[in-house]
């Protein structure tokens, strides 16, 4: 429609596809939010996955994920700087100064998590971000997660990489019936114990074990693991997945045992079968 009179007509601006249809989908997210307010619905409780490593965020997220990111202004993350870098790669335009991001992380008190909840109450959305892969798996998201749950808020997991999922599914090992540990214990009675219920496990409960070391300790948890465990159980060393550089190798321990390998430094996870 063309400008009479010296007039300015709102269609004489022209905006790049791009551009326009983002003004429509936060025109729509922040009308969505103004009625679930009047009609004292709560918001949405969204888990958002972050790249592992260096991947870009189109090569492993799907673009719903970030469509919904774009409308969320309230976010609990891990770490506030990590997060405010994601949200950034989902879009250069976002204005991360207008967004409010509290931290999440194992030193926070657990009364505090209730208030963090707060803006659902309002009709908000909010987002959890961890520092890597799925929120609330092995991550204090989980923390907000069960409190939202208790309150009856709806929670919406969003597709993305884990590398505990992934790495089962490239190792060859028991997908129906599998156990993940995190860290072993640092001490060595400890350690033993662990590994040897997990060996218990492995043969009488045909259950895959999966587990994390601090990545500049990875070398030597390969050769402690050859050492001291029997020599025909199969260890998948998957590091660096969904990266440039992912590496994900199964073997039985004695192959291991003679193997050159170098994993120090680097993101790694380690599964444990027969």
């Amino acid at each position: 429609m063309p400008s009479t009179g010296g007039g300015i007509c709102i269609f004489d601006y022209v905006l790049d596809t791009h551009a326009r249809q983002n003004q429509i989908n936060l025109f729509c997210a922040r009308l969505i939010r103004i009625f679930a307010y009047v009609m004292g619905k709560p918001g949405i409780l969204y888990l958002f996955p972050v790249p592992m490593g260096d991947s870009p965020v189109g090569d492993v997220l799907p673009a719903r994920n970030i469509e919904i990111i774009r409308s969320v202004k309230h976010f609990i993350v891990e770490n506030v700087r990590s997060a405010r870098r994601f949200i950034r790669l989902c879009g250069r335009d976002i204005d991360i100064d207008s967004l409010s991001l509290v931290e999440l992380n194992e030193h926070t008190p657990a009364a505090d998590i209730p208030q963090m909840l707060a803006p659902l109450e309002e009709g908000f959305d909010i987002g959890i971000i961890s520092e890597a892969g799925c929120p609330a798996v092995a991550d204090p998201g989980a923390d907000a997660v069960a409190v939202a749950q208790r309150k009856g808020y709806r929670v919406v997991p969003l597709v993305g990489p884990s590398s505990i999922l992934m790495s089962l599914m490239a190792s060859g090992f028991n997908g129906q019936s599998f156990a993940f540990a995190g860290y072993l214990p640092i001490d060595a009675q400890g350690r033993a114990a662990r590994l040897k219920e997990m060996v218990r496990r492995i043969r009488h409960d045909d259950q895959t074990q999966i587990f994390i070391e601090t990545p500049y300790r990875n070398n030597r948890l390969v050769a402690e693991l050859a050492a001291a465990l029997p020599g025909e159980l199969r260890l998948c060393v998957a590091s660096d997945i969904s990266c440039a550089r992912e590496s994900i190798v199964t073997r039985p321990l004695n192959e291991w045992k003679k193997a050159v390998y170098d994993y120090n430094k680097i993101p790694t996870i380690f599964l444990l079968y027969k």
